[in-house]
């Protein structure tokens, strides 16, 4: 039983040595001694700005290095009890080590999950936009019941949302709903959720009990950093305001504070119509803005390189990733990973760790549609 637990040590061991490569550990260490000469530096504090986000990077720095060291302890500590209990033949030494050995798994896979969340801007906020396909009052429904799916997840993971603009639907539901959402890494793991999400049910707008297929669009971009230069000509913006939609609840306030921003040269329209001032909506209209602006950027980049390299690359925006089907079977099936579950109400509530983590994680399997 103990070559058992051997074999498994040692194969953590070999994941947690390549963790140390992937996540650059040498290399952080050296630049965090790096920054901590520079803190201590006379006139650090001169620069009220900077010095944040020297601290910021720094412990940012230290705590990977910190995760690594700490699964590096833990395996030297397994070893060491596994030569103890061998030695004396043990087998509630044994019992110990299946346990410690099962723990220290779990935290690999969740070093190595983390590592997946090491774009750019994967540690940022980001803004969700939704919007129902064509269809009416069924998508504009189902638009509204993805809102609350992804509130619900925010929730669950301890993330602070702010609905920016929420256009009502004629009858139900959401023609379009953008929202704000400030946590940790919240962009790198709702990144996976961008595209085209659909949904087959009984329709409860239909006398005829007839079964409908509806579309929603679902759009993920970070909030960028004020040091990120994106330049916006403000004579290329036509600003109007207006008064926000009474039917959109608590979400929205009546005055005629709203704001809409439409980028001449791209076309791009935002709007916030959430704040009491025309001030405050603009501010946040412009944040908006400029993250739309840079993931633009951002994707005519890729789009040359791939047509450079001949590379054809699926059209993020326009796929659809995943089919929610109520009727006549229930099923949650993801069209990238083969991840599914019978459970669509619980999916609905926001329980959708599973389909994020596969995503990220790079798990690909030939499916068919459901």
């Amino acid at each position: 039983m103990y070559r058992e637990e051997i074999a498994t040590i040692e194969a953590l061991a070999e994941r947690i040595a390549k963790l140390r490569g992937s996540l650059d550990v040498d290399r952080k260490r050296e630049d965090i001694r790096e920054l901590e000469a520079a803190i201590a530096a006379p006139g650090f504090w001169d620069d009220q700005e900077r010095a944040q986000k020297v601290l910021k990077e720094r412990t940012a720095m230290e705590k990977t290095v910190e995760i690594w060291d700490r699964l590096q302890r833990q395996a030297d500590d397994i070893r060491v009890l596994i030569e103890l209990g061998a030695e004396a033949e043990d087998e509630a030494t044994l019992a110990e080590v299946h346990q410690l050995n099962e723990e220290l798994e779990q935290k690999v896979e969740q070093a190595e999950f983390q590592k997946m969340l090491s774009g750019p801007h994967d540690r940022s906020n980001c803004f969700v936009s939704i919007n129902a396909g064509a269809g009416g009052t069924e998508s504009q429904d189902w638009a509204e019941m993805l809102l609350r799916m992804y509130l619900r997840y925010c929730e669950r993971k301890g993330w602070k949302t702010d609905i920016t603009d929420y256009q009502a639907g004629d009858e139900a539901g959401v023609k379009g709903v953008t929202f704000a959402v400030s946590g940790e890494c919240s962009y790198g793991y709702l990144k996976a959720e961008a595209g085209i999400h659909r949904l087959v049910r009984i329709s409860p707008f239909d006398s005829n009990a007839r079964r409908h297929t509806s579309f929603a669009s679902v759009f993920v971009f970070p909030e960028i950093e004020d040091d990120i230069e994106v330049k916006i000509n403000e004579s290329e913006l036509r600003v109007d305001t207006y008064r926000s939609s009474g039917a959109g609840g608590q979400h929205v306030n009546t005055t005629d504070s709203a704001i809409r921003i439409t980028h001449l040269p791209t076309g791009i329209v935002v709007a916030c119509q959430t704040e009491r001032s025309q001030h405050l909506n603009k501010a946040t209209a412009m944040r908006v803005l400029r993250a739309k602006l840079y993931e633009r950027e951002l994707e005519e980049r890729e789009a040359k390189a791939a047509e450079i390299s001949g590379e054809k690359k699926e059209i993020g925006w326009g796929s659809q990733i995943r089919s929610y089907v109520l009727h006549p079977y229930k099923m949650v099936k993801d069209l990238r990973t083969g991840v599914e579950t019978g459970n669509p109400d619980g999916v609905l509530d926001g329980d959708l760790e599973d389909f994020i983590v596969a995503y990220l994680m790079g798990v690909r399997r030939e499916v068919q549609d459901v």
